[in-house]
Formats: C-alpha cells, structure tokens, sequence
C-alpha cells in the first residue's frame, strides 16, 4: 500500500510517503502563513521525490486536528480533494497523537502539549510503551493548570512533556510536577511526518477509512471568527440555545 499522510496542525507542516510499510520520503517545514501556497507544490515534490504520481497513492490521511483552524482546514481541504480526483479513500488521525508517537514504545507516559493561545493548550496523556498508543486524557482544550490537575490525579509516574505548549509553559509544569516533569530536546517538540503514515495505516487496518466527504476537522473550540460573529449578533439582540463547543 501506497500512503500520502499530512499534518497541518501547527506552523510546522509535515509531509510523508510510505510504501508498503516503508518511509519513502518525507518533509518537515515551516509554514508560517504561507501553507495555502506552499502544502500541493510541496506534496507534489515529496510525492516526486519518492518516484510516484499522485494517481499511485492508494490511501490519502490528514491530520484532523486539534490546533490551528485555519491549517486544520486547508490540510483536510486538500486530502479531501486529491481522494475525491483519484477516487481512493482516506482517513484522518488526531495531531496530538501523532506529536506523542515521537515517544513510540517509551515506558514514560507522555503529554504533548500544543499552544492554544488565550492562556490555553490543547493537550492529552498516552501511553505509549504498546505499539498503538492507549489515551489516559482524551484531546481536550485545557487551562495549563487543568490539564496539570488532571495529570496529577490521574497517575503519579513521571511524564514527558512535548510541543510548542510545553516550551511556552515550562515554568508552570516544571512548579505543579516537579521532578515528574520530563522535558525532551528541542527536535522532539515538533511532530515527525513518519508518525502519520504509521498513524494512518493504523486507522484504515482498523476499518475506520471514510469517504473524503466524511472527513472533517475536530475542533475543541469555537474560532476567533465564530466568537466575533456570535458577540456581534449577541450585541444586536439574537440569543443562542446552544454555544458552539
């Protein structure tokens, strides 16, 4: 089996081929505001890179979040039409999950921590000392202190702490957790572009491939745009029944 699998999560992107369980190319890159122009000139030459065409790809998998609205939607947008123009399936797979598999097999438990902004992270806790990872915390929008009171009740073992949300909020973690915070090198805070073929082949072995209309973002909070948008229409009189989550 042939696998395209992206991340566009953070401002790192992440490109991976794998031909029947083996990395053949792959590509880490900032992005940084320039994704929408930079994600199908550069799956194009990873894709070239490992001497296949896109029509070659037998299963195409993105990244469903959670992290950035805006990079969650253009990297799904593009899985969804490659499968769609090549008429193949595709699956999506958790960011935070795939940051984790950097750890793959550890015998630590492992929190990656990605920055939410508004003082919040979207964080999880693994185990990963199996070949698929086991969620203790499932994917959530936390304050630093909630997800480090979670952690605290959940286990008293020590936990690596990993991603952009880590980095940002050392101090905190490192004060709550003491010596039980584990803290990698600075490569390990980014996510690798082979965890997500591992990731994807994972999933569509498990039966959970969709059809590309079926493959839609995860997102643990309302937008900066959605917020605006409901003030505004608050401000004028309008009521909602229920907030978007």
């Amino acid at each position: 089996m042939k696998i395209l699998a992206i991340d566009t999560s953070t401002s790192f992107a992440t490109i991976a081929v794998a031909v029947e369980n083996q990395v053949v190319a792959e590509l880490l890159l900032n992005t940084n505001r320039t994704l929408s122009a930079r994600l199908i000139p550069e799956i194009e030459r990873v894709i070239a890179t490992a001497g296949l065409g896109i029509s070659d790809i037998d299963l195409f998998a993105s990244s469903i979040g959670p992290g950035s609205f805006t990079g969650i939607r253009g990297g799904v947008a593009t899985i969804q039409g490659l499968a769609l123009a090549t008429g193949k399936p595709c699956v999506g797979f958790s960011s935070l999950e795939m940051l984790a598999m950097n750890f793959s097999l550890s015998s630590t438990l492992i929190c990656p921590m990605l920055d939410a902004r508004k003082s919040e992270v979207y964080a999880a806790l693994y185990n990963l000392s199996s070949q698929a990872p086991i969620p203790l915390i499932s994917d959530g929008v936390f304050s630093p202190e909630d997800i480090l009171n979670e952690i605290a009740a959940a286990t008293e073992e020590p936990v690596i702490f990993l991603g952009d949300g880590a980095v940002r909020y050392h101090d905190i973690i490192s004060n709550r957790l003491a010596s039980r915070a584990r803290f990698p090198n600075y490569p390990l805070n980014h996510p690798r572009p082979s965890n997500a073929v591992t990731l994807a082949l994972n999933t569509y072995l498990s039966e959970k491939s969709v059809m590309p209309s079926e493959l839609l973002p995860i997102y643990l909070r309302a937008s900066d745009a959605e917020i605006n948008h409901n003030k505004r229409l608050t401000s004028a009189g309008y009521q909602f029944v229920n907030e978007p989550s």
